[in-house]
């Protein structure tokens, strides 16, 4: 059954046209994936299809009875209710259900003796139990827990964005419609709840329309990806991992038809130079053909993000952080925490929402004063701090001055050129305008304000003010926040070429996986030790330790002390031993190893060459010999190590 149809949709602000004749059928039972560039018009085109917009041309047909709610990045909540009652203001049936017993008991404690209050009550009631209406509280209740808000009497006006995101979200699941749509659903919650959250979508009867960067989120929940892409959709059967199949086998299409096209334009055009009778007699057919030729673009997809900045040098000492400890207003926030970094060290910060990792990170960064404990940095670190707040923002400035008043010129550094192996050769300078087009800001845009980027786009353009101070120590809170998922490819490309070290507090669970090599968490004021990624073999490790410890537990306290950590030790360094990665350093070190054994096995054949040719000349042969012994035993050092590192 087709609930919303878009048929020919056009949408333009001011001279950028964002949607270009879309059409787009959504069917019951369709749970689709939209994805695309930040600033590409993708929540535009959700709130046309809520009825929040109206296009400048084309049609949107909800079909009739269809009920379509929408959650937005930054809904808007009556700050003057409590937590519970913003969600009995929705209009589910078990909600309005519940609003109405209310009332009615509400009119039967002040009026007492008159029958026809008496009744309604008496008429709820039946419809309350024949209904099943007593659950809806405690079904609003268990929403709200999951989402990571427990407070139910709290007056929104008290909430962070994040949380007023979530109870946003809560009262959309307990009032789904016939079509939800949810714009970044994921951001603020933590794994845990993205998980829960997965599983309850899963169940939905409601066809679901959502834009989320969470790609395991997308493998997991949706059967149908539509891309926004140059102004147009393409729809695409199946999950995440479906669509990038899909996609490169559609670029790789596109990339034949446009060399096709090249190739017969090459050949038109030709054939109009040297024939002067044929532009004579003007043959419109011809070059009728060569006007469509030329019309023809196919998008390269060559003006993605670029994040190949030149980095610093690091040196031996980056951080050592003992004791830190902060508390809010005499509420403790964490206390006691060491933490520290050496060289190539990549670690991710998880937790629940308000354990502290962005106080954490914020003392790192020198932002916020620890009230107990000290950050001790290394002399050669330059740290690049990403936070949440973009609080250096001026939303009065230019894009172009913003970048211009932090770097005129840009050192960029050759792509293709191992980080071990770069020489000064390799380095080159740009200018800011450049650098902000390999960020995907067009020359016109850059001369607009940054009020006037959206909010993925801003994001973009602090990471960019981040990078280009060359930094060698990372600090990133939240950096899939807001990003598209083709930035956070680019972003996660870049942190693989980066040299330094990498500290990032994030819920993604599939950045995570494919950024960092250890996880610590936050959990009720303390922070646990190392544990090897991916989070599945976190999430493993730690339900074997909090199994231990029930057992433990059970047994009594003396048999559990002692035994405890070494059993927690025993499962850690078993998943080191069966899912470590190599950290980047090592990486490096195996990329160098490779190429160092294959020069060592060059002069060895060499050598032995020169050895078969000096024929009677043991002055020589000697001299060669010892060069031959000293060599194989550094090729068979090398090679040891290098099967070490492979193994």
């Amino acid at each position: 059954m087709n609930l919303v149809t878009l048929q020919n949709v056009r949408k333009q602000y001011s001279e950028r046209l964002l949607l270009d004749d879309v059409g787009l059928l959504i069917n019951r039972g369709d749970r689709i994936g939209l994805i695309g560039v930040n600033g590409s018009g993708k929540t535009t085109l959700l709130r046309i299809i809520a009825g929040l917009e109206t296009p400048d041309h084309g049609k949107v047909t909800i079909w009739g009875g269809v009920r379509v709610r929408y959650l937005a990045q930054e809904p808007a909540l009556d700050e003057r209710l409590s937590v519970l009652d913003t969600l009995f203001q929705s209009n589910a049936p078990q909600m309005r259900l519940l609003r109405d017993y209310e009332a009615a008991m509400l009119a039967l404690q002040r009026q007492p003796a008159d029958p026809a209050v008496q009744g309604r009550f008496a008429t709820m009631t039946e419809t309350m139990d024949r209904e099943g209406g007593w659950t809806a509280e405690a079904d609003a209740k268990a929403v709200l827990s999951r989402l990571g808000i427990s407070d139910f009497d709290a007056l929104v006006v008290t909430l962070s964005g994040g949380q007023r995101k979530r109870v946003a979200l809560a009262r959309a699941l307990l009032d789904p419609g016939d079509l939800l749509i949810l714009d970044e659903p994921t951001n603020h919650i933590d794994a845990d709840a993205v998980d829960w959250l997965e599983g309850y979508l899963l169940d939905l009867p409601a066809a679901l329309l959502m834009v989320t960067h969470d790609r395991y989120f997308l493998d997991r929940v949706v059967n149908r990806i539509v891309e926004l892409d140059r102004r147009q959709l393409v729809s695409y059967t199946g999950n995440y991992t479906r669509y990038l199949e899909q996609s490169a086998v559609r670029h790789e299409r596109l990339a034949e038809m446009e060399e096709d096209r090249r190739r017969l334009l090459r050949r038109e055009l030709e054939w109009l130079h040297r024939s002067p009778s044929a532009r004579a007699t003007k043959q419109k057919a011809r070059k009728q053909r060569v006007d469509e030729l030329l019309t023809i673009s196919y998008d390269s997809r060559q003006d993605k993000v670029a994040m190949t900045l030149a980095s610093r040098r690091l040196g031996k000492k980056v951080l050592t952080a003992r004791g830190l400890a902060k508390a809010y207003d005499g509420k403790p926030v964490f206390a006691d925490v060491d933490f520290e970094l050496a060289p190539g060290d990549r670690v991710g910060i998880i937790g629940p929402n308000g354990a502290g990792k962005s106080t954490f990170l914020d003392i790192l960064a020198g932002k916020l004063l620890p009230d107990a404990g000290s950050a001790e940095w290394g002399e050669t670190v330059h740290i690049g701090y990403y936070d949440q707040r973009n609080v250096e923002l001026d939303e009065s400035q230019r894009v172009i001055d913003f970048i211009k008043g932090e770097a005129e010129l840009i050192r960029v550094q050759e792509r293709n050129t191992p980080a071990w192996n770069r020489t000064a050769a390799d380095i080159q300078l740009i200018d800011a305008a450049q650098m902000l087009e390999w960020f995907l800001f067009p020359r016109p845009q850059q001369y607009a304000s940054i009020a006037a980027l959206s909010g993925g786009e801003r994001r973009r353009l602090y990471l960019l003010r981040t990078l280009i101070h060359q930094p060698n120590v990372l600090l990133l809170d939240e950096p899939t926040n807001d990003l598209d998922i083709q930035t956070l490819a680019v972003l996660e490309e870049f942190i693989d070429h980066f040299a330094g070290c990498l500290v990032v507090a994030s819920h993604d669970r599939y950045f995570l996986d494919r950024a960092v090599d250890y996880l610590v968490s936050f959990e009720n004021g303390q922070v646990t030790g190392r544990y090897p990624t991916p989070f599945s073999v976190y999430r493993r490790l730690r339900e074997e330790e909090e199994q231990e410890e029930r057992e433990e537990g059970k047994t009594g306290k003396g048999r559990k002390e002692g035994k405890t950590d070494s059993a927690n030790n025993r499962s850690r360094d078993d998943g080191l031993r069966q899912t470590r990665r190599l950290t980047w350093k090592e990486q490096r070190e195996l990329e160098g190893l490779e190429a160092r054994i294959e020069g060592l096995e060059a002069r060895r054949a060499a050598l032995q060459a020169e050895v078969n040719a000096s024929g009677d000349d043991y002055l020589r042969l000697q001299e060669l010999a010892g060069q031959l012994e000293a060599l194989e035993a550094e090729l068979d050092e090398a090679m040891m190590r290098w099967l070490e590192l492979a193994d």
